[in-house]
């Protein structure tokens, strides 16, 4: 069985922090947060030189997650292959046709007011298949608390539009798993080559090797060198 870790939740508005003349859809939106965090940067800066610089930086900064499993993954899908910016862009148009991000109200938008919120067709295909899985229970959504990490990737990957890295972002970002190492994420790549190898490009290997000091803390890792390249934190 999958490892329970105890998930502490806070809720504030969503948008906090966020530029105030930046306009968002603001609802109370439960957020969480992982009760392993603090002695994740403790063991990760005991064994990683890298680390030890670099975490403290970030101060009380951490992973926040959510608990809703399909808005998760609506949001993973809008993120795919674009900047966090304009995901973000993207995103807030979506909450206005559905604010409610419920597979229902999203099978009942259509494609055509999908795609009027800048998704692709293909996208907004995605986000309609995902809606319908949810909505059919066609996947196992009550049972992945208690799943092994590749056990709900091979659930999430049978839904049009999530390959592994989606899967991996709902770990990390929903699931709140505290060993995942996202290899086909660019962010996590890059960040390893800026702070590992001088700017060096790096392989999938060279990206195991360095990892293999941050286990069972690999999720963590990879939060703080996605923050070193990017003050703002990415959101699932």
């Amino acid at each position: 069985m999958a490892s329970c870790w105890k998930i502490s939740p806070v809720v504030r508005p969503n948008g906090e922090g966020r530029n105030r003349m930046q306009k968002t859809i603001a609802v109370d939106t439960p957020f969480f947060v992982p009760s392993y965090w603090e002695d994740a940067k403790v063991e990760l800066m005991k064994r990683d030189r890298i680390m030890r610089k670099l975490i403290p930086q970030f101060g009380d900064l951490h992973l926040v997650g959510r608990g809703e499993a399909f808005t998760t993954l609506a949001r993973s899908v809008v993120g795919q292959q674009i900047s966090v910016k304009a995901a973000e862009s993207v995103w807030q148009k979506f909450l206005l046709v559905c604010p409610k991000t419920t597979p229902a109200q999203v099978l009942k938008a259509g494609p055509e007011q999908l795609a009027a919120c800048g998704l692709s067709k293909r996208k907004a295909d995605y986000i309609l298949d995902l809606a319908d899985h949810f909505k059919a229970k066609r996947v196992n959504a009550e049972q992945w608390q208690e799943m092994e990490d590749e056990e709900v990737i091979a659930d999430l990957t049978q839904i049009r539009g999530i390959g592994r890295w989606t899967a991996e972002m709902f770990l990390i970002f929903n699931l709140l798993r505290p060993n995942i190492l996202p290899l086909d994420d660019l962010g996590l790549l890059k960040g390893i080559s800026v702070n590992y190898f001088s700017g060096e490009p790096v392989s999938r290997s060279d990206a195991r090797e360095v990892s293999a000091n941050w286990e069972p803390w690999r999720t963590v890792a990879t939060w703080y060198l996605w923050r070193s390249l990017d003050a703002v934190s990415a959101e699932y």
